[in-house]
């Protein structure tokens, strides 16, 4: 079993941060992925969607505070961008290339994932089978990030490392974790 722990970073602006902290861990093993988020601080900064009782496959979660990852293949162009919104909404996109062939992942019909909101913390833990999408023998590459709205209506990125001149959760040299 491959096993990581990890702590996301804010994408450095002018702008004031908020005082969170963004914390989890991922690991792979049978080509089972399991990823936990555990974000902590300033709660009330943040807009966090109200959970609904019958979650679906949405657009656009980013828009909002939301929870990400992207798996590549190792040595191939193409990745999957995961979405997690706090709502239990949720949405898997595939590209070809940086940025490129936008595609809704139809391998997945769900994505049941669960979120604890506490007074002091939101957890988030999804626990799925990657055989849909990539064979048990590759190896793959993760970039794990989330999207955070604030209160005020700003919005701050957070990701293992920024590699790029912008908040640019795509870029694969951000694509740090091997498993």
């Amino acid at each position: 079993m491959n096993h990581q722990t990890f702590s996301l970073q804010p994408f450095l602006t002018d702008d004031s941060l908020p005082n969170l902290k963004i914390t989890g861990n991922i690991s792979h093993h049978s080509n089972h992925l399991d990823i936990n988020y555990q974000l902590t601080g300033d709660l009330e900064e943040v807009v966090i969607p109200t959970p609904v009782d019958t979650p679906t496959r949405q657009h656009k979660l980013w828009e909002n505070t939301c929870f990400e990852f992207f798996i590549g293949v190792k040595n191939s162009q193409h990745y999957w961008e995961f979405n997690l919104s706090p709502a239990g909404h949720w949405n898997i996109y595939r590209f070809d290339n940086y940025r490129q062939g936008m595609q809704e992942e139809t391998a997945f019909a769900e994505l049941p994932f669960s979120i604890q909101n506490q007074s002091d913390s939101l957890l988030l833990s999804l626990k799925f089978n990657l055989a849909k999408i990539i064979s048990e023998n590759q190896a793959i590459d993760v970039a794990i990030t989330t999207v955070i709205k604030q209160q005020n209506g700003y919005v701050t990125y957070w990701a293992l490392a920024h590699t790029g001149a912008e908040a640019d959760f795509h870029l694969r040299e951000s694509f740090i974790i091997e498993l």
